[in-house]
């Protein structure tokens, strides 16, 4: 899971075209996700992420994972024993995951989008993950197209995680302590009324409310088991979180664990996870 939008602005080389896919590609061959999970603070997404997976595998499971970046979850679940499926859109990404995986490790990794998963027949995978491509897709029907396409790949009764980038993490971060309202109200990247940021291709990240959330998967087969902030006030008490000794972070982080479903705290997470099961069929 990746950071937040307006952070940074990725440096384009002259001769790359000005895309979705040219923009992400970019940024990412800049950002070093491993050295993220390498912190406290960036491990309270991935452990709070795996506290939630873990509740839900089962012996002889077949997970997908789509937009697997650098493989931190598929790598996790395999050395589980789990058979794993990996896509991922960014060579660069799948460069590094290639040079993570242990010999003693099979996971069929493949380059591929979320919004065509042709490659996978209907009712295949046991769960699906999607922790990455929803931060990067703009378009109503684009997004719906990646949701429908784990919908579709994964078993009735299966369960789909869906990662989401939040808004107001980026309007108190970006916004405020960085001295970036005034500018991002300016440029019409943020909306003067409801402060709700209005994102583009340029800006890398898409940011959702809930209520974005909820209008993305109305009408779906699926029924919700669980809304949560998976690193809550991690980002903003970031050093803070990092000078924790290791009895101080565990006691952190079973405090994060005890709250992070509250519907009044959700909002304010960096990243959030949707966490579905299917409840019958979708046509391919």
């Amino acid at each position: 899971m990746k950071k937040r939008l307006f952070r940074r602005f990725p440096k384009k080389k002259a001769s790359e075209p000005q895309t979705l896919s040219g923009y992400i590609k970019a940024h990412y061959e800049q950002y070093d996700e491993q050295a993220r999970f390498s912190t406290q603070h960036g491990q309270v997404e991935f452990l709070t992420t795996m506290r939630y997976i873990e509740r839900y595998l089962k012996a002889g499971m077949r997970v997908l994972e789509v937009g697997a970046g650098t493989g931190r979850y598929s790598i996790a679940l395999a050395k589980k024993g789990f058979t794993v499926h990996a896509v991922e859109l960014v060579e660069h990404n799948i460069e590094v995951f290639r040079s993570r995986i242990p010999r003693d490790l099979s996971i069929n990794l493949r380059q591929g989008n979320a919004m065509d998963l042709s490659f996978y027949a209907d009712e295949t995978f046991d769960m699906t993950l999607i922790l990455g491509p929803l931060y990067h897709l703009f378009d109503k029907e684009d997004k719906r197209k990646a949701v429908s396409e784990a919908l579709r790949v994964t078993k009735t009764g299966g369960v789909i995680f869906f990662a989401y980038c939040m808004n107001e993490a980026t309007i108190f971060n970006w916004g405020f302590l960085k001295k970036n309202i005034q500018k991002g109200l300016e440029n019409g990247i943020i909306d003067a009324k409801t402060f709700h940021c209005l994102s583009n291709p340029s800006l890398i990240f898409e940011l959702y409310r809930k209520e974005d959330i909820d209008e993305l998967i109305a009408g779906l087969p699926v029924e919700r088991l669980h809304f949560l902030a998976t690193d809550l006030m991690a980002n903003y008490f970031l050093k803070q979180i990092d000078a924790m000794d290791q009895e101080t972070f565990n006691l952190y982080l079973r405090y994060h664990f005890s709250i992070c479903e509250r519907p009044d705290v959700t909002g304010l997470s960096d990243h959030t996870l949707d966490i579905l099961r299917k409840t019958h069929g979708v046509r391919g």
